[in-house]
């Protein structure tokens, strides 16, 4: 049964980079994904800054949105006040927007894990104290 996934910006960038060292592993696990992968804009404006250098990468990730691969699960702006107090708990790892943007993505869809390669996501939690369900590769 394919899952319904929320994607963080490692996996996205292994899936455009075929030279990246995670790339084999995120496209065995995409085929246990189904689209759409939820993600927000935080999420994508890491993803294009990161892929800058790859020829027609940029232009991928806006038509995997088009196509109905990725699929924006909210909007910074209706969730700042959240978003704002996990940036502030976790200010010591420090949690980027796009890592806050995920665990608020977890804590709106409890049913979607997290497909991540950042192993911060074993530090954070959802609704306070709630562990993170990921799809992570182990090292």
């Amino acid at each position: 049964m394919k899952t319904k996934v929320i994607v963080d910006t490692g996996p996205l960038v292994a899936l455009l980079n075929r030279t990246d060292a995670a790339h084999s592993w995120v496209m065995q696990k995409m085929s246990d994904i189904a689209p759409p992968m939820l993600t927000c804009e935080a999420v994508l404006a890491e993803a294009t800054y990161l892929t800058r250098q790859m020829p027609g990468a940029r232009a991928a990730l806006i038509e995997m949105i088009g196509e109905g691969f990725l699929s924006i699960g909210m909007a910074v702006a209706d969730h700042h006040s959240a978003l704002l107090g996990m940036i502030k708990r976790y200010a010591d790892v420090p949690m980027s927007l796009a890592d806050a943007c995920l665990v608020r993505l977890a804590e709106l869809y409890p049913q979607s894990p997290v497909f991540t390669l950042d192993k911060d996501f074993n530090i954070y939690r959802k609704n306070g104290r709630q562990v993170v369900a990921v799809i992570m590769k182990d090292d």
